[in-house]
């Protein structure tokens, strides 16, 4: 088996696991952090996973183990970026907006990453998986390393923030 194989310090093992599942974890990775940081993130936690791989109880498992290596990265990453946003907002204030580029509008329709960015990472993580991934919920689960009803009530948030969102852009369409 590979991954016992890489376990054991075999490179080329681990380099075919990785070839294996690159492009999901990177389409995993630009649902959390978006298309710029997906594959620096992706290629940090594949680090992590290296060294750690000696402890991996599992070998059968590590396709989700390595998943929810890159997932953990992918939100530490996002929350790193929140807080630089805030800094940087509470610091310019007013002008953090003009600077951030104009609000889409809604005559020209939304744009699916504008809304989708507007989500906390672990939801935009679930709605990814389920949609473009076609996973289920255990599936879902166990890649992200949550209870299978987190993953249906962040599913739920999702689809009501989404609403709210397509609702005010709706109503400030209106009122011009």
């Amino acid at each position: 088996m590979l991954a016992a194989a890489a376990a054991a310090g075999d490179q080329e093992a681990f380099g075919v696991l990785v070839e294996e599942r690159w492009a999901y974890l990177v389409r995993l990775a630009r649902s959390v952090v978006g298309d710029l940081e997906a594959e620096d993130a992706v290629q940090d936690a594949l680090l992590s996973a290296w060294r750690a791989l000696p402890r991996l109880a599992a070998p059968d498992r590590f396709g989700s183990w390595v998943s929810r290596i890159v997932f953990r990265r992918c939100l530490r990453r996002a929350s790193w970026w929140r807080r630089r946003l805030a800094a940087a907002n509470g610091i310019l204030g007013d002008r953090w907006h003009s600077l951030a580029g104009p609000a889409p509008e809604p005559e020209k329709g939304l744009i699916v990453w504008q809304v989708l960015s507007r989500l906390p990472p672990r939801q935009r993580a679930v709605l990814h998986l389920t949609v473009v991934e076609g996973m289920t919920d255990r599936e879902i689960a166990t890649e992200l390393g949550i209870a299978a009803g987190s993953v249906r009530a962040h599913r739920r948030r999702a689809r009501e923030r989404i609403e709210a969102l397509w609702s005010e852009t709706r109503q400030g369409a209106d009122r011009r």
